[in-house]
């Protein structure tokens, strides 16, 4: 990821609390994980086809491993929430404001590379992670779009509970 040099870069989501998931089910860490996100904001070009060159940068740098990693631009998700989720969506500060608004509470995790070790980023706290509790997150209250996250969750992770 340093070397991307992305502004305000962040791994998160998925591959960080399902690899949790997986090690409390007794599954292999990296089981069920389909992608791996980076969040990265960059407040300067909010077009698409800026968003999809750090796509191509980052998918290239990572072609090696055999993993698919999904760069978003939390700058510019204000422009195409709407038409994809059917709900506005705030314009962001930083990309941590971006890992705050995941649907499942628990979910809001991130970790971001430094000199001294890597810098975590949780909300919520580490525990609904470890107890496998899934709740919907108060700044992103979209119930339907929560219960079929929710749902996809439990039925890939069975020791999951919804509330």
């Amino acid at each position: 990821m340093p070397a991307l040099a992305l502004p305000d870069a962040w791994l998160v989501a998925g591959c960080l609390f399902q690899t949790v998931w997986n090690l409390r089910a007794g599954r292999a860490p990296t089981d069920g994980i389909r992608d791996y996100d980076l969040f990265y904001f960059d407040g300067s070009d909010l077009s698409e086809a800026a968003e999809q060159a750090v796509g191509m940068r980052v998918q290239a740098l990572f072609e090696d491993r055999g993993i698919v990693v999904e760069a978003k631009n939390q700058a510019r998700v204000h422009t195409w929430y709407a038409d994809w989720f059917g709900h506005d969506y705030p314009v962001l500060a930083s990309a941590r404001d971006g890992i705050d608004r995941f649907l499942v509470a628990g979910t809001c995790v991130a970790l971001q590379p430094g000199l001294d070790g890597p810098t975590l980023y949780a909300p919520h706290g580490l525990d609904a992670i470890y107890d496998g509790m899934l709740a919907p997150n108060a700044l992103c209250n979209h119930r339907a779009l929560y219960l079929r996250k929710a749902a996809d969750y439990a039925a890939r992770w069975p020791g999951l509970r919804l509330t």
